[in-house]
């Protein structure tokens, strides 16, 4: 045997080894990086897949109200053009517990948002009830003005305080009416000792208990049995209201005092708000606005049918002069006192918009 030839103390390669080796080469010094070879060599498409986020919204009102249909049609909106990043399933009739329990839900995290009215909003946020001062606002013009206005900035400032992010645009849920079981309210006489149903809302309280009626703080999910069992003989909410929770069943008269305006803040807790890309969160606001704006345009057609609806299912109706119901306020010292309790600021705020109250 030659020993001396060209391919003495060499080894003959089969040409697919090569590759072979380079490959193994690549994977060892995978390896000794500290990486995870598979996802390195992963499709892009894979590896970049967004990160997606489920989300719980929580309302008391049921699925037929505006503000509830209008709240799940804006949160199918953002699982579509999102393209399923961005999930939010809307729990309504109260499924998450009353309002109450849902504020301390979304404040810990428990829940990702709820939607409740202003004056609910109060017991944490105390000027988020100032839209709720009664008869302030005369009508809806001076409403929008002040609630997409600076009476609006100023409020959502107070949630921000509370480390909660609320929503632009505010959800109409309408001026406010009394009902009662036993009596028209023609006076404000008529007031007088009248068990009334209230939501757990200080200025509600202290209104009522100017007139030297008997509130009572009932959340919305016991309203009906409360009405149902003589607990309370009346209530006072917007006419949607009487309608999506069947109050007419257990309430004969309305009285269109047209007492207080109120809203639902949509609010969210601001872990979760943060956590989602900015993109995310530019489009969640966009669509929410968006919705909200078509649902007061849906409550105010659907207020002007309801009348006639309810008095075809029992209810009768009067409209009381609005004037006197002011001039005892005043006589009290409601618009003083809760103009202290809401500071100079806000008030000036309001009056902008309303006029001069105190």
């Amino acid at each position: 045997m030659d020993t001396n030839g060209p391919n003495h103390g060499t080894e003959t390669v089969s040409p697919d080894v090569v590759p072979r080796r380079a490959a193994l080469r690549k994977f060892a010094s995978i390896a000794a990086l500290g990486a995870a070879p598979g996802s390195l060599l992963a499709p892009l498409s894979a590896r970049a897949a967004p990160a997606r986020f489920s989300y719980k919204l929580g309302i008391a009102l049921a699925p037929s109200h505006p503000t509830t249909a209008g709240l799940t049609a804006a949160c199918a909106e953002i699982l579509r053009e999102s393209q399923g990043r961005l999930s939010i399933e809307v729990f309504p009739n109260s499924q998450l517990g009353s309002d109450t329990d849902m504020i301390s839900q979304v404040r810990s995290g428990a829940i990702d948002f709820v939607s409740t009215a202003g004056l609910i909003w109060g017991t944490l946020v105390p000027v988020a009830s100032i839209s709720g001062v009664g008869f302030a606002f005369p009508d809806y013009q001076a409403v929008w003005s002040a609630m997409d206005g600076e009476l609006g900035a100023h409020i959502r400032a107070g949630f921000a305080k509370a480390n909660l992010v609320p929503q632009a645009r505010i959800w109409d849920h309408g001026f406010r009416h009394v009902t009662s079981s036993t009596r028209q309210i023609s006076t404000p006489a008529d007031l007088a000792g009248l068990k009334i149903r209230v939501p757990l809302s200080p200025a509600l309280t202290s209104l009522f208990k100017a007139f030297g009626a008997a509130p009572a703080g009932i959340n919305m999910a016991e309203t009906y049995t409360a009405l149902q069992t003589k607990v309370v003989d009346g209530q006072e909410n917007p006419l949607t209201i009487l309608e999506t929770q069947k109050l007419y069943e257990v309430q004969k008269y309305c009285s269109q005092t047209s007492h207080v305006w109120d809203g639902f803040w949509l609010v969210g807790n601001m872990r979760s708000w943060n956590a989602l890309p900015e993109d995310l969160r530019q489009l969640a606001a966009r669509i929410f606005d968006a919705h909200a704006l078509r649902q007061r345009q849906a409550v105010d057609a659907l207020n002007t049918r309801l009348r006639d609806d309810l008095k075809a299912k029992g209810m009768a109706f009067n409209t009381p002069e609005l004037n006197p119901f002011r001039d005892v306020l005043r006589k009290a010292g409601f618009y003083r006192d809760w103009q202290k309790k809401f500071g100079a600021e806000a008030w000036a705020r309001l009056e902008k918009y309303a006029g001069t109250l105190a």
